[in-house]
Parts: structure tokens; sequence; C-alpha cells
């Protein structure tokens, strides 16, 4: 696929997997947005 990037996270799925290993919604919303930035930078990087 050529031009094609990565915007971001379903953030909705994010947190129900997190509440699904138990881990705290603030806890969630405080380290979600600097990993998916990070994800999101790497990923793009190699498509």
């Amino acid at each position: 696929m050529s031009g094609g990037a990565v915007i971001g996270w379903d953030m909705g799925a994010a947190l129900q997997l997190g509440a699904a290993l138990g881990l705290s919604p603030l806890i969630i919303a405080e380290l979600l947005p600097p990993i998916e930035a990070a994800m999101v930078r790497k990923t793009n990087e190699e498509i």
C-alpha cells in the first residue's frame, strides 16, 4: 500500500482492553497517549 498512514488507535477499544486486563481507567488514560504516539510514529516509519 502506497501513501497510507496510521493516524491513531481506536481508543475506545484500547480502554476496553485495559479494563479487561484489570487496569484503572485513570492509569490507562494517562499512559495510552504517549504510547500511542510512539507506536503510530514507528508504524508509519515502516509503511
